[in-house]
Order: C-alpha cells, then sequence, then structure tokens
C-alpha cells in the first residue's frame, strides 16, 4: 500500500521510482539434505530482528514426511540460539511497536502452535512461535507476517511448491534448502522472484555485486553496489558527427526516385550477406592466430616443414 501511494505522488512529476517492498518470502527445503545445517541457517534468517527484516522467511514449503524432522530439530535450536526461556535471553529482540505487536499477535489464531506461542504486551514480547496446519486463505498466509511467527505447509513435491508459489504475488527472495542441483535449477527456472538464496538465508542482500529489489508486488528496480549507481542514473545517448561527405547522405533526402530506392535496396542486402560472411571469416582469423600462438610457445615449428615454418 505503501508503495502505490509512494509511485502515485512521483507519477504526479513523472518521477521514476525504485520501490524495495517486500512480500511472503517461501523456504523450499528438501527432505534430502543436511537438514541440521539447513534449519539452523533458516531459524537464523527468520527470527534475526525477531522477524521483522523485509527478506525473512515467511513460511516453510517441505514434504509432509520432512515436516515433524523439521520441528523437532527446530525445537533444539530456539533452545540453543535462546535458551530454555527466549524472554530472559539478551539476544531477543521485542517487536519494534504495540500497534505491530497487536498486528502479529492477530495472526496467531491460524493453525495449531507446536512450537513457542507466549506473548507479553508489556514488553512487545512474541516467542518464537512455529505453526502447523495452516490454510492457504488464513490471514497469516494472505499477508506478511514480519514477525516471529513461523508456518509450515506440506506440499507432494516440488511441483506442487512451484505451483503455490506462483499462485501467489511474486516475493522478494526465494529460499531454496537442497543439494540436488536438478531440483534447485527447476525452482530458479519455474519461479518469479525478486532474489533468489540457495542453502542460506538473507545473506544474499550483502554481495554488492547483486542487485538487489522486489518483482510486481514485491517491489520494482534493484540497487546495491553498481546497480545502485545505475538506479540513480540517466543512460544519456550521445551521438556526434560532421558536416563532411554530405552526397553519401543524398539518398535519405527527398525526392525518393528509382534509382535512390534501388541504392537504398541494395546497401540493405549488401549489410545482411556481409554480416553473415564476416562471422567465419573472423572465426577462423583468431583460430589462425591462437594456433600460431600454441606453435611459437610449444615450440612445434620444429616440425614443420621449411616453408611453413618461416611464417611463423
Amino acid at each position: 500500500m505503501v508503495g502505490k501511494i509512494v509511485m502515485q505522488a512521483a507519477a504526479k512529476h513523472l518521477t521514476p521510482v525504485t520501490l524495495e517492498l517486500g512480500g511472503k518470502t517461501p523456504v523450499y527445503v528438501d527432505g534430502e539434505c543436511n537438514l541440521d545445517v539447513a534449519i539452523k541457517r533458516l531459524l537464523w534468517g527468520k527470527f534475526t530482528n525477531a522477524g521483522q527484516t523485509c527478506i525473512a522467511p515467511d513460511y516453510i514449503l517441505c514434504k509432509k514426511e520432512t515436516q515433524n524432522t523439521l520441528i523437532e530439530k527446530m525445537r533444539e535450536l530456539i533452545k540453543e540460539f535462546y535458551g530454555e526461556n527466549p524472554k530472559e535471553s539478551s539476544d531477543y529482540p521485542r517487536i519494534v511497536t504495540d500497534r505491530h505487536f497487536e498486528r502479529v499477535k492477530g495472526l496467531m489464531n491460524s493453525g495449531n502452535i507446536v512450537i513457542g506461542g507466549d506473548t507479553d504486551p508489556n514488553q512487545k514480547y512474541i516467542e518464537p512461535t512455529v505453526f502447523t496446519d495452516v490454510k492457504p486463505d488464513d490471514p497469516m498466509m494472505t499477508q506478511e507476517i514480519f514477525g516471529p511467527l513461523l508456518p509450515i505447509m506440506t506440499v507432494a513435491d516440488e511441483d506442487e511448491a512451484i505451483e503455490f508459489i506462483n499462485n501467489r504475488d511474486r516475493p522478494l527472495a526465494l529460499y531454496i534448502f537442497s543439494s540436488n542441483k536438478t531440483l534447485i535449477d527447476k525452482m530458479i527456472s519455474h519461479t518469479d522472484s525478486g532474489g533468489v538464496c540457495v542453502n542460506d538465508t538473507i545473506v544474499h542482500i550483502a554481495l554488492r555485486t547483486l542487485p538487489f529489489g522486489g518483482i510486481g508486488h514485491s517491489g520494482m528496480g534493484s540497487y546495491h553496489g553498481k546497480y545502485t549507481f545505475e538506479a540513480f542514473s540517466h543512460k544519456r545517448s550521445c551521438m556526434i558527427k560532421n558536416l563532411g561527405m554530405e552526397r553519401l547522405n543524398s539518398t535519405r533526402y527527398p525526392p525518393f526516385t528509382e534509382n535512390k530506392k534501388k541504392v537504398v535496396l541494395w546497401v540493405m542486402k549488401t549489410s545482411r550477406r556481409r554480416s553473415k560472411f564476416w562471422r567465419p571469416v573472423v572465426s577462423m582469423v583468431l583460430l589462425g592466430v591462437l594456433l600460431a600462438v600454441a606453435i611459437k610457445i610449444f615450440g612445434w615449428h620444429k616440425y614443420l616443414p621449411d616453408s611453413l615454418a618461416k611464417f611463423v
């Protein structure tokens, strides 16, 4: 909503915008990967700043047979990260405002709580909480959570996961945990998202060599590193010519006689022929140069006939 307001205001002045808007970031977990490492990296990304980051993992997609294993490992890791009572941990933050606390707490009516669930309005505290049996049309699955709530949705396979992702607004990020390159390539090529991070979360935004931005409802444009410079720059085309050799331009000026038309058509046909002719010629020249260099470096000229060796 805020992005639409900003874009509407900018449109009045024809000002271009770069918008990073967030959204529901899915995580697909392949049960065949190293789940100990996968869950540790996933939970770190989810509960950093109590889930209040624009690219925090929003929900998990996994096979039904993987779900119970994930839950047990999550329970152990949350205890490892924040102790028996996260409320007493100095490493676990609070929700930023009372209004957002009430909003996030209101989402907790969805599904079944399998880990956590404790809240304290006086401290704006919401415990790291994991849910199962959440329905696709529950409030938790129809808006960005932006808090420490993590629903798990079960799917039959990666194809159903892809369909589930594609039936919703395109997210700012997509996370995939898998050691199967074919599966990873399939997930990337069959979905749309602002960015993708495989076998980790959040860290892709730290690379200044990668553009960061959304697509569709998750934003437009990108920035970071040189992409930030390009986002705030206009690529201005400049062509500078001299005023000589004007006779060569005579065919472009009216009146357009039959002779001028013939000249233009001949030039167009010749240009097409030349483009086809020069490709193999350039390739052969480059190959010849590389061969000559190799002969010189490896001393192969000793084995060439005298009539050829003198050219190397």
